[in-house]
Parts: C-alpha cells; sequence; structure tokens
C-alpha cells in the first residue's frame, strides 16, 4: 500500500485538489489500483442545501475524472516522481476519448480507480480503464493521453547551464 506522504511525493496536487487518497497495487508500466473516499466534507459540498436530495448531492463527474487521471498520474510518474511543476518533467493531461459514466457516486462511498498503461512512448502515455464502488462499474474510461514535457519548455525559462570548470 502506498499511503498520502508518498503520493504527495509523486504529484503536485495539493489540497483540495488532491483526489488520490491510496494506492493498494502498482506495478510500474503495467497497472495501478488506487482509492478515493468521497466525503460530504469537501469544498464542493459547501452550498448543498440541507434538504438537497442524494441527485444532488453526487460527486461532480469532473472530478471523478481528475482522481482517475491523478491515479493515471501515479503511475506515470512512479519511476521518475516530480511534485515541482517548475522544474524537470511536467505532467500534462492531452485528451481523453470513451468515457462512460455507469451511475452517481455519493458521499460515504469509496472509488476504486483501476488504470492500465496501454501504451507508453518516449515522452506520452496511454492509459484505459475503470473506476468502482463496491466492486460495481460507476465510471470507465476508453483511453487518456498524457505527456511530459521539460519544464522549461512551458515556461519559457532558459535551461540551467552547466557549471564552469574552475581552473586556471
Amino acid at each position: 500500500m502506498i499511503g498520502i506522504s508518498e503520493i504527495k511525493r509523486i504529484l503536485p496536487h495539493r489540497y483540495p485538489m488532491l483526489l488520490v487518497d491510496r494506492v493498494d497495487e502498482l506495478v510500474p508500466g503495467e497497472r495501478l489500483v488506487a482509492r478515493k473516499a468521497v466525503t460530504a466534507n469537501e469544498p464542493w459540498y459547501q452550498d448543498i442545501s440541507a434538504g438537497a436530495d442524494d441527485e444532488q448531492h453526487a460527486y461532480p463527474s469532473v472530478l471523478l475524472v481528475e482522481s482517475w487521471c491523478q491515479s493515471a498520474g501515479v503511475l506515470a510518474a512512479w519511476d521518475e516522481p516530480n511534485p515541482d511543476v517548475l522544474a524537470g518533467q511536467v505532467m500534462l493531461f492531452g485528451g481523453i476519448a470513451d468515457v462512460v459514466f455507469r451511475r452517481p457516486v455519493l458521499p460515504g462511498e469509496v472509488v476504486e480507480h483501476r488504470v492500465r498503461l496501454v501504451r507508453a512512448l518516449s515522452d506520452t502515455v496511454i492509459f484505459e480503464g475503470e473506476a468502482l464502488v463496491d466492486g460495481e462499474p460507476v465510471m470507465e474510461v476508453g483511453r487518456v493521453v498524457m505527456a511530459l514535457r521539460p519544464a522549461e519548455e512551458l515556461t519559457g525559462a532558459a535551461p540551467e547551464a552547466p557549471a564552469a570548470n574552475a581552473t586556471t
């Protein structure tokens, strides 16, 4: 099991947008199983009225996708973690296709993300998988593409020059 402190060493996300609580299984370069516990104490629930029904408490689908993609990010960056988005390799979301939502996720439920690495190229990774609650599919992901790029390409900063040899 990989806990939250190790996840924070891999991903740059922090509260309230760190949406992976634990990794139960990780086979580098192949697959990952991670968990996200949904609670009514999350910021996106703060404006829901006291009389709201279950449908109004459904976990936002965009956050379910984000949580799954963060899980994929753990798998993508496992061998070379870089939680600093201003240096090293930066993980970028490239695209998503064929996402199917089966049912809403409600507070009190634990989502199990299953991520499979389909293909890894030099700087691009393709994933597929699903999210389940109590073994029941709640979301299917046909394809997610992530790219890893050097931070200096994104910030416009010049790469650091190698230290000069101080011999005279």
